[in-house]
């Protein structure tokens, strides 16, 4: 496959929702993770000849919001931008993208990402109060628009929730937690074994803090001071099993074992790449951190969403030729302790490789290959940066650790899973 190098990756650092970011929308998340990477790189803005970003929340006010980003961070107006949606994998679909538009010999260097604010993810009202709400925009009369107002009940001012809809499955009708939930009772994974794993996800990042800063850019956020960002503030340094056992199942109250403390959480935040050719690479004399070997996206069953990387990785070790024994770093979105453990099971066991959808087993995966810096248990799940942040922290970690390959896959809400392999240059 022709080979897409990655030049340089920074992101800002992630934020619980609610928290420290919560002033800036997607927008000023992108235009500062982008300018950081234009000041990093030392690129001249008018060598990109497209921006592509992913984002599942697009504001309102910012449709095709790549656009927008590309603009407030000085790229040239004559260079294209646009926005791009694979749900969690939103983020890695605009590398795999500008792959795609490489290829088709539709331009060689691109500035590729994603972004989210969940913090400012809608209140939505009702169909019902929407329409009211139109007959009142509708009517003139001083009679009609006080017959109009009557006619509102005080539930219609009750807000549907925008994140929550989003995190709804709408052909299976159910909530991403109910399909972790669905999968621990399936592999019979336990609430001890889910937060082990969490707790994990936290001892690991907190060692790994110093590692994390490399790959972030600090933001300072204005109001009536100037409130520097610097680092991610997900991480539980505290974290432990006590802690963890003491929390509630959020989905399932009588018989679940999913809690806010084995999920991701729900985080602000956004990372930017800059991407090129090989011809493009060598014209500018550009020195790589890492390329693009392959990728693949495939289905499954939204019920079991969790499951999509067994059949991602199948589909692009084959492609490749390569085995799980090829790489030195293996980085699994940790959207729930339960998938994780769950993809684990698939790898290694017969019974459960079938289930997923594999004629065999592809084989384990060591403990310390996995998500050595911890995961977005601990750091976060912006979901439309998150595919990116786990190719800039894969390739950081090859470069700290001096091997030579990584894998990333992410589980898809709708029932997709997503995997590419990277090498370090």
């Amino acid at each position: 496959m022709k080979p897409l190098y990655i030049i340089a990756a920074v992101r800002t650092p992630f934020a619980r929702a609610g928290t420290s970011l919560a002033s800036l929308d997607a927008v000023d998340l992108g235009k500062a993770a982008v300018s950081a990477l234009l000041a990093r790189s030392g690129i001249d803005p008018q060598r990109v000849d497209e921006t592509i970003f992913g984002c599942v929340g697009q504001p309102a006010n910012a449709q095709n919001i790549a656009r927008v980003i590309a603009l407030r961070a000085g790229l040239p107006e004559s260079k294209p931008a646009m926005t791009v949606h694979r749900n969690c994998a939103s983020g890695l679909e605009a590398l795999t993208t500008a792959h795609a538009r490489m290829c088709a010999d539709q331009g060689d260097v691109f500035i590729v990402g994603g972004t989210e604010s969940m913090s400012n993810m809608p209140l939505y009202f009702s169909r019902i109060a929407a329409q009211k709400f139109g007959s009142l925009g509708r009517v003139r009369s001083f009679t009609d628009k006080l017959g109009a107002v009557t006619a509102f009940r005080p539930a219609d001012f009750s807000p549907v929730i925008g994140l929550k809809l989003g995190l709804t499955d709408p052909v299976v009708e159910m909530n991403m937690g109910d399909t972790a939930e669905l999968i621990a009772r399936e592999f019979k994974i336990s609430r001890d074994e889910q937060d082990a794993f969490a707790l994990r996800s936290h001892q690991r990042a907190t060692a790994a803090a110093p590692a994390l800063q490399h790959e972030t850019t600090p933001l300072y956020v204005m109001g009536r001071e100037v409130q520097p960002v610097l680092a991610d503030n997900g991480i539980r340094t505290d974290s432990s099993m006590e802690k963890l056992a003491g929390l509630k199942p959020m989905f399932d109250r009588e018989h679940g074992t999913v809690t806010a403390g084995n999920s991701s959480q729900i985080t602000d935040g956004a990372v930017a790449l800059l991407v090129a050719s090989e011809e493009a690479m060598i014209r500018h004399d550009w020195h790589p951190i890492g390329r693009l070997v392959d990728y693949a996206y495939t289905g499954c069953d939204p019920r079991r969403m969790g499951l999509g990387p067994v059949r991602a990785m199948d589909a692009v070790l084959h492609r490749t030729g390569m085995k799980l024994d090829d790489m030195d770093i293996i980085e699994i979105n940790e959207a729930f302790a339960a998938q994780v453990l769950a993809v684990r099971q698939c790898l290694k066991e017969p019974a459960s490789a079938r289930r997923a959808g594999l004629d065999e087993p592809l084989g384990d995966i060591p403990d310390e290959k996995l998500n050595p810096r911890g995961g977005s248990i601990a750091l976060g799940h912006p979901v439309g940066a998150t595919g990116a942040r786990l190719v800039l922290t894969a390739l950081d970690q090859l470069r700290e650790s001096k091997t030579r390959r990584a894998l990333v896959t992410l589980c898809i809400g709708g029932g997709q899973g997503g995997a590419a392999i990277f090498e370090r240059v």
